[in-house]
């Protein structure tokens, strides 16, 4: 009766369609707040409702950016995911009993953005609701976990394909990379690629915020920092290397091998600094006011007593921006130092440790494992045109591809690199891209447009893809398939393929070895897949 119930639309409550794409937020963190931010600010759809079951979030994406007059209604927040589901189950199950009238209208679609390692148990419940669904990256911290989303999705034909699936690598949709992309594939501006150098700048402190005291710093309760923080750049490099051109037509160019290098190089204790002695917090060190890593000097000093009060210093104190407001700068900077000077010891459980960030930890005495350096690198084979290998198909040479995540830069999170052509080479950042041409050996230099938001305007532009796909099937202007491939320009099996590299880069670092990539999928993925 649940799965008759799931299944079931609701054509029957919106013959005009006229209303705006409505939205629901299931997890009102960092990111939840970031999608909310770009629907709101650059589509037509609307933030319909929440679901977090911490009511302070929940209650400040609600006031931001649902409602906005202080009136609230049954349908725009939820105590979390599972809520949720069962609101929609019982709303159904009124639409069938004739009740249409009366019940309020259902959403279009779900953004998740919940821990990473939640996201398999929400999309795999809600996949028969046969709703679209954006999903943040990384897709899900494990394979298994991954190919258990991707078979709940995966309709049994693909021109059967019930909702629009999209996952965060917002890297795809930013002005910037669109533009880049445009002149390797489409315009052939530097000829064939050789090989390209891709960088992922994490920032000094940005690294210790997330990776060592924060969230993301172990293996065993979270993923590694490859599939945590650089998963949407092996998709990012996948993108531009594995199409033949910018309509991706044609069948990828998939990599022969793939091999890793990394490690925790120097966030742990061995490179703890000897006056520090045997402080385990910020705040009870003897060094804390000359050390870079001080806690209070990167969420107060250099945050909070400026006057900044979201990421990174309301993840680590969620009303520091209503304390702020209410009791002023004395009573917030308190509450922030009470926050840091939090931490543990011996006495204290694993459990505790492992449930929770330490961000006045100190950097050197945390209990993080993930690499804060680490390098990939990818080989294509020359896929020939005859069985004599005497001519290769335009875009599928042989080629390389290096990707380097590192903790110990200036730049945050503002990736860099360089593409090496037959004909000429380019050099990019997040806000230019510099082509040379061999045969004229002269420069020009692009300027995408900054539309600002996070990732320089990615977020916003996979919203506006997203929303514009759901429109499209909606209003019967394409199929699902359709939309999938005109306004997504991602597959799941595309998802899965950039997810699957990383855990084959992974596999490649902790073994030593190079990996066949096609012989790893054939095992690890292909015949997992259903």
């Amino acid at each position: 009766m649940v799965n008759q119930v799931l299944s079931g639309t609701d054509e029957a409550e919106s013959p005009s369609n006229t209303h705006p794409i409505r939205l629901l937020i299931i997890g009102a963190g960092s990111r939840g707040n970031a999608y909310a931010e770009a629907v709101t600010s650059s589509t037509t759809a609307v933030i319909a409702g929440v679901a977090e079951p911490i009511t302070f979030k929940r209650e400040a994406l609600g006031k931001k950016y649902i409602w906005y007059n202080g009136h609230r209604q049954d349908d725009q927040e939820f105590e979390g995911w599972k809520a949720f589901l069962e609101h929609e189950i019982t709303r159904r199950k009124r639409v069938e009993a004739g009740e249409s009238e009366t019940v309020l209208p259902g959403f279009d679609g779900l953004f998740v953005c919940t821990p990473d390692d939640t996201h398999v148990e929400i999309i795999t419940a809600l996949a028969p609701l046969g709703m679209h669904i954006m999903s943040e990256k990384p897709l899900a911290t494990t394979l298994t976990d991954c190919l258990r989303i991707y078979r709940s999705l995966k309709p049994p034909s693909p021109d059967q394909l019930r909702a629009v699936f999209s996952i965060g690598h917002v890297l795809r949709y930013s002005p910037h990379n669109m533009l880049l992309r445009k002149l390797l594939l489409e315009d052939g501006i530097i000829g064939d690629v050789i090989s390209i150098e891709h960088t992922e700048p994490v920032g000094w402190w940005h690294f210790s915020h997330s990776y060592v005291r924060g969230n993301w710093r172990k293996e065993s309760t979270t993923a590694p920092s490859l599939l945590t923080k650089s998963c949407h750049d092996i998709d990012f490099v996948l993108w531009l290397l594995c199409s033949t051109s910018a309509s991706a037509k044609d069948l990828p160019h998939l990599p022969t091998w793939v091999s890793s290098t990394g490690c925790l190089s120097f966030f742990k204790k061995s490179r703890k600094p000897p006056l520090a002695k045997e402080a385990t917090n910020c705040l009870s060190c003897p060094i804390e006011n000359t050390c870079i890593y001080s806690a209070k000097k990167i969420y107060d000093e250099h945050n909070l007593a400026k006057g900044v009060v979201d990421w990174p210093v309301n993840v680590v104190e969620a009303e520091i921006e209503d304390c702020l407001a209410t009791q002023g700068m004395p009573s917030a900077e308190t509450k922030l130092l009470k926050r840091l000077a939090e931490d543990y010891d011996d006495n204290t459980s694993q459990e505790e440790i492992d449930s929770r960030p330490w961000f006045g930890r100190c950097v050197w005495e945390s209990d993080n494992d993930v690499c804060d350096d680490q390098l990939v690198t990818m080989t294509w084979d020359e896929e020939s045109s005859d069985r004599n290998g005497s001519s290769c198909i335009r875009g599928r040479g042989s080629k390389t591809a290096s990707i380097h995540m590192i903790a110990f830069t200036e730049k945050q999170c503002e990736r860099r690199g360089r593409i090496y052509g037959t004909q000429g080479e380019i050099e990019y950042d997040g806000k230019m891209i510099r082509v040379y041409d061999f045969a004229t050996r002269e420069a020009k230099t692009f300027y995408p447009s900054q539309p600002g938001g996070g990732h320089g305007g990615g977020d916003r532009g996979l919203a506006q893809q997203f929303v514009t796909a759901m429109s499209t099937v909606r209003d019967g202007l394409m199929s699902v398939a359709e939309a999938q491939k005109v306004h997504i320009g991602c597959t799941l099996e595309d998802a899965i393929r950039s997810h699957a590299m990383v855990f084959a880069a992974e596999e490649a670092r902790r073994n030593r070895r190079v990996v066949d990539w096609k012989e790893w999928w054939a095992l690890n993925v292909e015949a997992m897949m259903g």
